[in-house]
């Protein structure tokens, strides 16, 4: 018996139409694109410019840009080797757009770049609702302000991009985690804190006690998380000039009547954060909440091998998460776009003219399809209803005499006789009412 391939667990296939994966429906190549080209139009808005980065990135680039203590890097890349080369399937895009920056000295464009991105990533995690192997995000990246105000265009930015999908059931969470040597202050408090909870804590927990404490404040588990209401607070430990940036981002936010909670506790998974970070939440995911998230990370191009500290804040999204959101919220995506126009053929000598039709008319503009299995005119007709064509073309050897089509409405079922030189403007036009 021959092997029947499936795609591999976590990941899934995007076809023409919707389809149920192991009970998530997977929306149609249509909804996709739909999705993609709402984002790119808002990132237009905000004059955001696309970047493109490789799927493959050195190892190293990730590890050293979101921290070899996430669990990004210790359990969840796809790793490999070719050679003496050591790549990874990028699990995030931040990294790579500041190591793109930093190679080709996009700072010599001059100005703020705002750059966004649309693409695939890869975490080697246990699948569930909203989460895969190979997922799909979009962000944004603006590099080169230290100014609260580039904070606050991103959060603006990351907002407005919901809203053009019509979710405006959203939080918005902020904090901020200090410069460069706040966190080490917090995490000596946080260590010394939890140290007599020891026992209580998960053997999970106790290893990032050691190595990466802050995770400790992303804990799902209920009696971990009513330690935390005793547990210092970052915002004690930061430094007075993110103090006074976090005063401005929040006035600046208030300004734009942007509402948001701030959380104490918010500190994000990877390593290269500093002052302001945010989550945006859906009550639609489920515990699972974020819908997107972000921050500000200047030190992350001295991670990549920059000489100097690059200012940038950005934010990423899971597109897997917001077609959930859209879902509960009853919002209709679109299907395949149907033909203009569905050609039929009675006989050879008719087949072979509307083949040459097909072209000519996809030439002037026109979505077109045909038979291309020799059916009959009911089969043929069949086929055109199937796929919503308002209009069928009927050419059998009457019609290439005549050099005149029979064109049918098929939602009013009104013919008229077209000749084949006028068919695009016809075929372009409205649709004839019934009389």
């Amino acid at each position: 018996m021959k092997t029947t391939f499936q795609n591999i667990t976590g990941t899934f296939d995007i076809l023409p139409d919707t389809y149920d994966a192991d009970g998530t429906a997977v929306p149609s190549a249509a909804a996709w694109q739909h999705v993609e080209a709402t984002v790119r139009d808002v990132m237009a808005r905000f004059h955001a410019q696309e970047i493109r980065t490789p799927i493959l990135e050195p190892t190293e680039l990730v590890a050293r840009g979101v921290g070899m203590l996430t669990d990004i890097v210790s359990k969840e890349m796809f790793a490999f080797e070719r050679g003496d080369v050591h790549y990874v399937l990028r699990p995030e895009v931040t990294a790579p757009v500041m190591r793109a920056y930093l190679q080709h000295r996009l700072d010599q464009r001059g100005g703020v770049q705002r750059l966004y991105y649309i693409g695939p990533c890869f975490r080697a995690e246990r699948p569930q609702k909203g989460r895969y192997r190979q997922f799909h995000q979009f962000g944004a990246e603006l590099i080169g302000a230290e100014d609260a105000r580039a904070d606050a265009e991103v959060i603006a930015l990351m907002l407005a991009v919901y809203r053009a999908f019509g979710l405006e059931a959203v939080t918005l969470r902020l904090n901020t985690l200090g410069d460069a040597g706040s966190r080490p202050r917090y995490k000596e408090a946080l260590q010394a804190y939890f140290a007599p909870y020891t026992a209580d804590l998960s053997e999970t927990s106790r290893r990032r006690l050691q190595t990466n404490p802050l995770r400790l404040l992303d804990t799902k588990d209920e009696k971990e998380r009513r330690l935390l209401d005793g547990a210092p607070v970052l915002l004690d430990f930061i430094d007075p000039e993110s103090r006074a940036h976090y005063e401005t981002l929040k006035g600046l936010l208030d300004d734009l009547g942007i509402a948001y909670v701030e959380d104490p506790f918010l500190v994000r998974g990877l390593d290269y954060y500093t002052r302001t970070a945010f989550e945006l939440e859906s009550p639609d995911l489920g515990a699972q909440s974020a819908l997107a998230g972000g921050g500000r990370y200047d030190l992350l191009a001295c991670e990549l091998g920059s000489d100097e500290p690059v200012p940038a804040v950005g934010f990423a999204a899971g597109i897997e998460r917001l077609f959930i959101a859209l879902a509960a919220q009853g919002t209709a995506l679109p299907g395949p776009a149907p033909p203009d126009a569905f050609l039929v053929a009675l006989g050879d000598e008719a087949a072979r003219y509307v083949f040459r039709l097909a072209q000519e008319l996809r030439a002037a503009g026109l979505r077109v399809a045909f038979d291309l299995k020799g059916r009959s005119m009911k089969a043929q007709m069949r086929e055109a209803n199937r796929q919503n064509a308002p209009y069928t073309v009927i050419i059998g050897q009457d019609e290439l005499a005549a050099r005149r089509a029979q064109v049918k409405a098929m939602d009013t079922g009104m013919q008229a006789g077209v000749a084949f030189d006028d068919l695009a403007a016809y075929l372009k036009g409205p649709v004839p009412a019934r009389t």
